[in-house]
């Protein structure tokens, strides 16, 4: 006998359309049975974002017996609530955007411009919906998976109990990822405030917003709203926006977010949020002035806080505090028996970052070292990152700071968007291109690139760390002209004039004389 689940939380799939229809249909069928169990199997995956579902895909296609429990929505939040609907609603920012700018392209728009906030997070909502089916039930099934939809937890050191259900294993991963934090400002806790999880259900534009964190959520957000047309406060406690960033790329996006009309209130110091005639206001601080901004709602972009609660892993020996699941560098937790990937456990809580831990569990806990494999480790993970704001920033490696704080010597050469060809011509010459190497080498240790597409662009660097490439290589590379990626090999370029020494020259100098 199967059972049938119906069970579904309506708050991150408002609005009721046609569109949560089809994405609800594919990540959590309302009338979903659960497959009856026929034995061990190799491995049981709990939680069904990227880290789980790539884990579970490559073992099911490597011929392990895998089941896999999600309690709410397949796809986690890169899907449902975080890369997927933010891109959209950023994509659909940047249209708006543009029209303000087409003057200068030589297009006159007349009269005013209609604009429908509605449609724009319906396209996203349809587009969500279309993305959705690649990680859907139903298509996990067809790869040979047992889905469960329900509350795992585990029982014992070999078995997870599924609401009600036994599953038995040999190793088990967690992969339950990470929810948005409140933070503890006072008053936050009387109020209906947006976080991630939310903010993708709105239909009408709020006219007032107010943004708390400037990191990558809050940023990417708070520039988007302004251009849809709201007006946005974003409070940040540090100075500046992008704090872990370097301060010359930070201050580009900063003045880019600014022209948009986001109001930055850093250095904010005793924020609270109180209801005032029933209209939601945050006081706060900033450097020494006192506001008070009314808004209709206010959007938390600080802090996650990993999905632990329900799993009882004191029951396995599995160690956990506010930042996770304590793994080692195989990503195996203090149970030998289990691991874990994803935002359950990584300190980088990116999608691609997920999906790198997923293949490094799968090698370790299917291919245990005697069989002469190896271990895969975390220790050698090379990842880029990316906030999509207008430009972007996309760093991979060390940043100066870091390299110092490990006592490597470096050498930086930065080279500005403004003379780039391309850049200029496509009117974004706000920003540059700057990579780090050991000092005296081509041995590139971390890069930044500020740009409209610096997230497409941080793969070349990061190729080139991976592969143990130089700026040797980079600067022996023909790229096509005019590209704006061009700025990559001016960096390159920069670091090889610096291999021409005085004497070089004196002694080439001498050499053409005595040829002539």
């Amino acid at each position: 006998m199967k059972t049938a689940h119906t069970t579904t939380d309506p708050a991150l799939i408002l609005p009721q359309d046609q569109f949560n229809e089809e994405l609800v249909n594919n990540v959590r069928p309302p009338q979903w049975q659960n497959p009856i169990p026929s034995g061990r199997y190799n491995l049981v995956v709990i939680g069904a974002g990227t880290a789980g579902l790539v884990t579970a895909a490559i073992a099911s296609a490597l011929g392990a017996k895998v089941a896999l429990v999600e309690r709410y929505l397949m796809g986690g939040d890169c899907l449902n609530v975080g890369c997927v609907p933010s891109k959209g609603i950023i994509r659909a920012a940047k249209a708006w955007a543009a029209i303000k700018e087409a003057e200068q392209f030589g297009l006159q728009v007349p009269g005013e411009v209609k604009r429908d906030f509605g449609t724009a997070m319906a396209r996203m909502r349809k587009l969500r919906a279309r993305i959705s089916h690649v990680d859907s039930a139903h298509r996990y099934t067809k790869l040979g998976v047992d889905v469960f939809i329900g509350n795992g937890r585990f029982t014992s050191s070999s078995t997870i109990d599924v609401d009600g259900t036994n599953l038995q294993f040999s190793k088990a991963v967690i992969c339950t990822g990470a929810r948005a934090a409140a933070p503890p400002i006072p008053g936050l806790e009387h109020i209906k405030y947006l976080t991630n999880e939310t903010i993708f259900s709105l239909t009408d534009l709020p006219a007032k917003l107010g943004v708390i964190g400037a990191g990558p959520i809050g940023c990417e957000m708070a520039q988007s709203f302004a251009r849809f047309g709201s007006q946005v406060y974003l409070v940040e406690a540090m100075h500046g926006l992008l704090p872990n960033e370097d301060r010359d790329a930070s201050e580009i996006v900063e003045r880019s977010m600014v022209r948009d009309g986001v109001k930055l209130l850093c250095c904010g110091k005793d924020l609270n949020i109180k209801l005032v005639d029933g209209v939601k206001h945050m006081f706060v601080d900033s450097h020494g002035q006192q506001y008070d901004i009314p808004v209709d709602d206010i959007l938390v972009g600080v802090g996650r806080i990993p999905n632990t609660d329900g799993l009882d892993l004191e029951t396995v020996g599995v160690n956990f505090d506010s930042k996770g699941v304590t793994v080692n560098h195989r990503l195996q937790t203090t149970n030998p028996k289990i691991f874990a990937a994803g935002d359950i456990c990584s300190p980088f809580k990116f999608t691609h970052t997920a999906d790198a831990q997923a293949q490094i569990v799968i090698q370790n806990a299917l291919f245990p070292h005697p069989l002469g494999l190896g271990y895969a480790s975390t220790d050698n993970l090379i990842i880029p990152w990316a906030t999509y704001t207008q430009p972007e920033i996309a760093h991979v490696g060390m940043y100066e700071k870091d390299a110092q704080a490990k006592g490597i010597e470096v050498d930086t050469f930065t080279f500005p968007l403004n003379e780039v060809d391309r850049a200029i011509l496509d009117g974004e010459d706000e920003g540059f291109a700057r990579v780090h190497v050991k000092k005296g080498t081509d041995q590139i240790v971390g890069a930044t690139i500020v740009a409209t597409h610096a997230g497409d662009m941080i793969s070349e660097y990061t190729l080139a760390m991976k592969g143990g490439l130089g700026l040797n290589t980079i600067a022996s590379t023909i790229h096509p002209y005019p590209t704006q990626a061009e700025v990559i090999k001016k960096t390159a370029n920069a670091w090889r004039k610096t291999t021409l020494t005085e004497s070089k020259k004196q002694f080439l100098s001498k050499l053409f004389a005595w040829s002539r």
